[in-house]
């Protein structure tokens, strides 16, 4: 049995990666500090195959004694995005920087032998040329610090540390989406998708820059597929994740979801200019690694369409359900 690490295990992306572990045969322990709360792991933390371990990134003895005898580490513990690392700044330097590089240290001392990295396509920033798509070796213009520190720690990973005998991977995560255990509404797809089902009118900004959108079991999928793959696959490589065929604009978008829910009202506000606007191609985790989707845009929507209007939760707009 394989013993892996989940740094941020109880987060939106680490909750569901957390499940399809187990339920691979995997031994899961995770490291989380808790920020958003735990509710997210009640129902597994009876699991024989699982433990908990609530700690910090930034503390060396709280990663020397995660990282003990694992083989493999999901590091997916971060300040996400944009507006959070702007406004939580100094903590993100601190989690996503100087944390990130302990947690790597302690893990290669400890002699773990696999480490995925959950970076992000935002990575990419604003395409030089609209109408093309970025792949793995476009230049990467990132407009934010997110993206900043995904890019240092990308660089770091593969770069300064391309010949550590721990193999690592990073994985350039498109813009997620879909219900999760803990699950976000501050995220593009599931924000229009609750404000629609609570009669919202969408007030929408810059209706014709495009993202790659994926849902968040099939982003958790692949850091599962990774730590099955020869080490020779995916030591010091980066891929894109998700599918060429989910890169949206935001009108295409509100498009999908009035094909859910007709009582959609929306108003458009030009803006000519959006510091991030790229369409990105995934062949390569395609083609290398055999990586297929299992969900598309229009699911997630009726996912987070059902789970509004059922009622069951109290008030989507609760601080709770965001990362700021």
């Amino acid at each position: 049995m394989k013993k892996i690490l989940v740094t941020g295990g109880a987060g939106y992306i680490g909750s569901v990666l957390v499940r399809q572990l187990l339920a691979q045969g995997y031994y899961v322990r995770v490291i989380d500090s808790l920020k958003f709360g735990g509710d997210a792991l009640y129902d597994v933390l009876m699991h024989p195959n699982f433990e908990f371990q609530r700690g910090d990134v930034r503390d060396r003895a709280d990663v020397q004694k995660a990282v003990q005898g694992m083989d493999g580490v999901c590091h997916l513990a971060a300040i996400v995005g944009d507006p959070a690392c702007k406004k939580f700044a100094d903590e993100a330097r601190e989690v996503n920087g100087e944390g990130s590089k302990l947690l790597f240290e302690a893990a290669e001392e400890a002699g773990v032998d696999r480490f995925v990295f959950a970076s992000t396509c935002s990575n990419y920033g604003k395409m030089e040329d609209p109408g093309s798509f970025v792949h793995e070796n476009s230049e990467l213009r990132p407009v934010s610090l997110y993206a900043e520190l995904k890019v240092a720690y990308e660089k770091y990973l593969l770069e300064d540390r391309k010949d550590s005998k721990m193999a690592a991977t990073a994985l350039r995560f498109s813009t997620v989406y879909g219900f999760s255990s803990r699950i976000r509404f501050d995220l593009t797809v599931n924000e229009f998708t609750r404000d629609v089902a609570v009669g919202k009118e969408l007030v929408i900004f810059g209706q014709q820059f495009w993202r790659p959108y994926c849902h968040v079991d099939d982003l958790a999928g692949a850091c599962v597929l990774v730590l099955g793959q020869p080490r020779e696959k995916v030591k010091a490589e980066v891929f894109n994740v998700g599918s060429t065929e989910e890169n949206y604009t935001k009108g295409m978008l509100i498009e999908e979801i009035g094909k859910v829910a007709p009582e959609i009202q929306v108003r458009y506000v030009e803006q000519l200019d959006d510091p991030r606007d790229y369409r990105v191609n995934f062949d390569k985790i395609t083609h290398d690694l055999g990586f297929k989707i299992t969900k598309t845009v229009p699911d997630g929507i009726r996912e987070i369409y059902k789970t509004v209007k059922s009622g069951i939760i109290d008030d989507p707009y609760s601080s709770k359900f965001r990362n700021i």
